[in-house]
């Protein structure tokens, strides 16, 4: 075998040998200077020498070996003939059959259907979302739809890959802004006036004749039953602040009295003062203050629940003159018309037009007077400004301003906008004439969002506003809809004040988002039983994986249970996913989540029986999934590579990795004394090392599990969380020491009156019931019942039975008593 550089190999020498034994030598010999393996295929040269060996020369004729060899297999290579599949090329190669992916499907309800969700721009979501009216405290009503939508949000981004930008708004121009603004304004200059008890007396009488008559009118079953209970709340402070004027009481005495009288009619009251007073309110600034101080707040409890911020936050504010450009535009395109400095938007035009439709959303709710009226709010629905419109279903783009009220400069004269255009023109300002997604809530679907699209769409002259529009469900307390208004709500601090944010955020994902969520304790109570579940799992595998072991004893072979359980981690992923896509189905997927932590103990408590560690890479991989799933669904914080952090939710060290070398330490110099004092029997060190597991560390947030004939668990909990358990943990133990104090007393008791019976001769037991027997034989035996009849053989013969036994027992007393038992 030869290169184009070598000489032809000189084969003719070798025909003139002819055994085989020296003809493979002198080849050997030959080679032994040549590079015989050069090329890719054999020469002529290679094949007839080839040809003179008829078997492979001697394994000790290394390079006549290998030569051989070598052309041997070239041989096959290049010989259509030696192979039946003629030469060797690569075989045809097809792609696997593969199975369908889900794709992510969201609810939409301009369709009331789940649809293939599609973006406008490739990756890229634009997203707008209305935000609160800031008047009051933000409730776990708000808390609802903000937790809700930050778990979408972090799906869509985190999950999915999806490239969104984040629009919400802040309401700092409204009705009720106004109304309460005056309200508070006016109690407390009432207030600050420090009126005497008859004062506040005869202003509380005045104030509920119109609230009375108010009550009486009001058919809304939710608002008559707040108005109710603000009712009987006055009933009970009025009647002593009476009774103590009549009886001519010191002011002393009244005083405190119409004190209370007055915190509890402060909303009558303000409501009074406000229809008397309300326009002479002048002073700008106290309609900006109350907004500011309550989006502070808001602001502040978003941040304690873990729900991130806007990319973009708009207040109505600071897009007056961009609304003022909005209104002016809807006008110029024939959608909205001028009356008396008030703009209104033309239903009717708009509805009649080919490319538009009104009230996409809840078309069957198109003429519903109360909740056109709602929306546009309490100051804008006198007869006067009800009389302004062509249509009863036409709503205020721009409202003129009436004494009392702030104002703007526009070309109708001074005004502020109407509720509806705010979202309009400061969503059209950030994301242009289409959106991806506009979220809100359920109740805002019809008259806001249906007045958002139909002025939007005047304005942009499209038909597509919104392509998805996403509404959260309600929030209820014990099936009644949490509300502001309603007076029915608890805050977000209050609600803070009994649950951890992660435990809120893990009982809205327990449930749909577009569901209505009932807020009860049993809500809440399996929540915080699905972190406890979760958290268990985390802190089992940080022990797991904490055990000493060298970079290649970290791979350990898989055995059967190994790939069982990993086959079921697979198809748990794979339902996560399949949940996801089916409008973000966070309920299905938090139970596949269980499920998989369930096997995966099964799977550990398995492993321990067997006196066997469990499988660390698999549990590591399990753990960290878990982990990044409840980081995109934001119940878990950036810093935690397995489970929950530990040292609260806003710890900025990582406690864990700080601490657990020297708990490991303790728990294994703990372990040692143990082993000892089992040995030679202390007693007194055994107790002292359980006192250090069960009272000490638990101070500290550590807990110990102990386990027999395997190294002691050490954790890091909540110290509120382990507390609890050693409550409950006591609270068993005493109920089982009462149990048994119970169990003794009773037996004791059932010794005793066994004793007694043991003490009653055969003789005897059966002459007291004379109301059974009227004759006895010499024994005591009944022999004729009560009546004086004869007692048959068949009640004889019970009654044998009885008295032989007796008479059994008896003598066991009579033994007992021998012995001097």
């Amino acid at each position: 075998m030869s290169t184009s550089a070598e000489p032809a190999f000189e084969f003719g020498f070798l025909l003139q040998i002819n055994e085989e034994a020296a003809l493979g030598a002198a080849l050997n010999d030959y080679l032994a200077s040549r590079s015989y393996l050069a090329g890719f295929s054999p020469s002529q040269a290679d094949q007839k020498a080839f040809a003179l060996l008829r078997r492979p020369p001697d394994s000790r004729l290394v390079h006549a070996l290998r030569w051989y060899r070598h052309v041997a297999a070239l041989q096959l290579d290049t010989n259509p003939e030696s192979s039946p599949k003629g030469k060797r090329v690569q075989p045809p190669w097809s792609p696997p059959a593969g199975t369908d992916i889900p794709r992510l499907h969201l609810y939409n309800s301009l369709t009331r259907a789940k649809e293939l969700f599609v973006p406008q721009q490739g990756n890229k979501v634009t997203w707008y979302s209305c935000g609160p009216t800031v008047y009051d405290a933000s409730h776990m009503g708000h808390a609802r739809s903000y937790i809700s939508f930050d778990i979408l949000r972090r799906i869509l981004r985190d999950y999915f890959k999806y490239d969104v930008l984040y629009c919400m708004n802040i309401t700092d121009i409204d009705d009720k802004i106004i109304k309460r603004a005056r309200q508070n304004f006016l109690l407390d200059q009432y207030k600050e006036k420090q009126p005497q008890s008859a004062q506040i007396l005869q202003d509380v009488l005045s104030a509920r004749e119109p609230f009375k008559a108010h009550l009486a009118a009001t058919a809304d079953p939710d608002k008559k039953q707040m108005l109710e209970r603000l009712d009987a709340a006055v009933s009970v402070a009025l009647q002593p602040v009476q009774t103590a004027m009549e009886g001519n009481a010191a002011d002393e005495v009244v005083q405190p009295l119409a004190q209370v009288l007055l915190e509890n009619s402060k909303d009558l009251l303000a409501d009074w003062l406000d229809k008397q007073f309300g326009s002479q309110v002048t002073e700008n600034s106290i309609f900006f203050n109350l907004p500011k101080f309550w989006e502070e707040e808001y602001h502040k409890d978003m941040e304690a629940l873990n729900v991130q911020p806007p990319d973009v936050l708009t207040r109505v504010s600071e897009y007056v003159p961009e609304i003022v450009e909005f209104v002016s535009k809807v006008i110029s395109n024939g959608y909205g018309y001028e009356s008396n400095g008030s703009v209104y938007f033309d239903t009717s035009k708009f509805d009649a037009s080919t490319q538009h439709s009104y009230a996409k959303l809840v078309p069957e709710a198109v003429g519903d007077q109360k909740a056109l009226q709602e929306g546009e709010g309490d100051l804008s629905i006198s007869a006067d400004r009800l009389s302004e419109k062509k249509s009863p279903n036409d709503f205020a783009l721009w409202k003129a301003s009436k004494p009392g009220e702030p104002s703007w400069d526009s070309p109708w004269g001074k005004g502020r906008p109407g509720w509806h255009i705010e979202c309009s023109a400061m969503a059209g300002t950030i994301l242009g004439e289409s959106m991806d997604i506009h979220g809100g809530g359920f109740d805002l679907r019809f008259p806001h969002h249906d007045n958002e699209l139909a002025q939007s769409e005047a304005f942009f002259e499209n038909d597509h506003w919104v392509r998805y529009f996403l509404h959260t469900g309600h929030l209820t307390i014990a099936g009644c809809k949490m509300s502001k208004s309603l007076k029915n709500f608890i805050t977000i601090k209050d609600a803070l004040a009994k649950n951890t944010a992660r435990q809120l955020r893990l009982a809205f994902l327990m449930h749909s988002w577009k569901d209505t969520l009932d807020y009860s304790s049993n809500t809440m109570e399996s929540a915080v039983q699905y972190e406890k579940f979760m958290n268990e799992f985390f802190l089992n595998v940080k022990d797991i994986l904490r055990a000493p072991t060298d970079i290649t004893g970290r791979f350990e072979k898989w055995e059967a249970a190994e790939v069982e359980l990993n086959d079921s981690f697979y198809n748990r992923k794979s339902a996560v996913h399949e949940a996801l896509c089916d409008n973000v189905d966070t309920r299905t997927a938090m139970e596949e989540m269980r499920l998989l932590v369930g096997q995966s103990n099964s799977y550990i408590a398995s492993r321990k029986n067997a006196k066997l560690r469990p499988n660390r890479m698999l549990m590591e991989s399990i753990a960290c999934y878990l982990t990044s799933m409840l980081k995109i669904f934001g119940a878990v914080e950036e810093s935690a590579s397995i489970g929950f952090p530990v040292g609260g939710q806003n710890a900025n060290i990582d406690l864990e990795s700080t601490v657990m070398p020297y708990l490991s330490v303790l728990s294994d110099f703990r372990a040692d004394v143990r082993k000892i004092a089992r040995e030679q029997k202390v007693t007194a060190l055994l107790q002292l090392c359980d006192v250090v597991r069960d009272d000490t560390l638990p101070e500290l947030g550590v807990r110990l599990e102990d386990h027999e004939g395997l190294p002691t668990v050490v954790k890091l909990v909540d110290r509120e969380t382990l507390m609890k358990e050693r409550e409950e943990k006591k609270k068993m133990e005493e109920e089982k020491r009462l149990k048994k104090e119970e169990a003794a007393r009773r037996k004791q008791e059932q010794e005793m009156a066994k004793l007694a019976k043991m003490k009653i001769s055969p003789c005897e037991m059966f002459l007291t019931e004379t109301d059974k027997y009227s004759k006895f034989d010499e024994m005591g035996f009944p022999t004729h019942d009560a009546e004086g009849k004869e007692l048959s053989k068949g009640q004889a013969k019970k009654l044998r039975k009885l008295y032989e036994a007796q008479e059994k027992l008896h003598n066991e007393y009579l033994q007992r008593h021998q012995n001097g038992k």
